[in-house]
């Protein structure tokens, strides 16, 4: 899948970035209690870190949205104050913000952010990259200034999948089994056959024969006309986000198989917090963690679910719901 991603999902792709600088940089302070407001029951208690705020600002798709506001209501809980700036817009645009400083803190992703550093650097990651040698390349493409916290379990990656019925009759576990089929039509966004785990992938690191496989361009990145083309036949296989919602064009939730890829030909993309280093304090990355720990794939499954299912429900309210679970 390529980037901007689909309704639920519009990341960029990769682009050179570089001179990354930092500028006006807040610092996270303590501010001391009020003896006026002890014992005040029935009142809001004065933010622990009142003095400046953290401004969280998130791309222009819901999952970043969400994720943000998990953040945003755990800082608050926390005791600092907090201001969501949504829906940015691409990375290049949030990413200026957080160069600019009006920003301190984006939600990301390893695979992808590391990616886009790299290339400002004429470097690449190889073929098969592991969570270690991404966060790794990571770390060391990252403009001065700018820190990561601590990765998630959660990922959102592209992955191949199929319908049970032909997973089951073809023997579909791992992206090699593809070579069980006599034709392989993958439902995408077109600029799959250009990527690095599209066909050419397929073929180099996995052995599926070059002449079976095609691309059936459907330009909603995953969304529900590719899922409807799976279960029409327009295609077998399609590329979906491992955290997108398998609906059709009649909001049936589709039963599919997310085809094995030990090999690591699509990177690892684990959820992590992109920030001003000087703006965020130790104690407000820890919080940060903390909830992290308990992102997990399903977990962003499932809030994506919420907010594009029927229920429809609003980032703030799924991310409230999400860390009083959770804490």
């Amino acid at each position: 899948m390529t980037d901007p991603k689909h309704p639920l999902l519009r990341r960029t792709g990769i682009a050179a970035l570089a001179g990354l600088a930092l500028v006006l940089p807040l610092a996270a302070c303590s501010g001391g209690s009020d003896p006026l407001d002890e014992g005040k029951a029935g009142e809001e208690a004065k933010p622990k870190h009142a003095t400046d705020s953290i401004v969280i600002g998130t791309a222009n798709f819901p999952e970043s949205e969400i994720i943000g506001q998990i953040w945003a209501e755990t800082l608050r809980n926390a005791g600092f104050e907090v201001e969501v700036r949504s829906g940015i817009g691409s990375r290049d645009v949030y990413l200026q913000a957080l160069q600019e400083g009006s920003v301190d803190i984006v939600p990301e992703y390893s695979g992808n952010l590391a990616q886009y550093f790299m290339a400002a650097e004429d470097q690449e990651l190889p073929v098969g990259a592991t969570e270690e040698q991404v966060l790794n390349g990571l770390n060391k493409a990252l403009p001065a200034g700018l820190a990561t916290g601590k990765a998630a379990p959660g990922e959102s990656k592209d992955s191949y999948r199929v319908t049970r019925e032909l997973a089951d009759q073809a023997k579909l576990v791992t992206l090699a089994d593809l070579n069980n089929l006599d034709d392989i039509r993958i439902a995408s966004n077109p600029e799959l056959k250009d990527r690095p785990y599209g066909p050419g992938g397929l073929e180099e690191l996995y052995g599926v024969r070059a002449d079976k496989l095609s691309i059936v361009p459907i330009s909603d990145s995953g969304g529900p006309l590719t899922i409807a083309a799976l279960t029409t036949d327009k295609a077998n296989v399609a590329n979906v986000y491992t955290t997108s919602p398998t609906f059709n064009t009649d909001g049936e939730e589709i039963d599919l198989v997310t085809l094995e890829d030990p090999e690591n030909l699509i990177l690892p993309q684990h959820v992590l917090p992109l920030m001003q280093g000087k703006a965020v304090s130790g104690e407000a990355r820890e919080a940060l963690t903390r909830i992290n720990a308990d992102l997990t794939t399903d977990a962003l499954l499932e809030m994506n679910i919420r907010n594009i299912g029927p229920e429809k429900a609003d980032p703030a309210t799924i991310a409230r719901d999400f860390v009083a679970e959770n804490s």
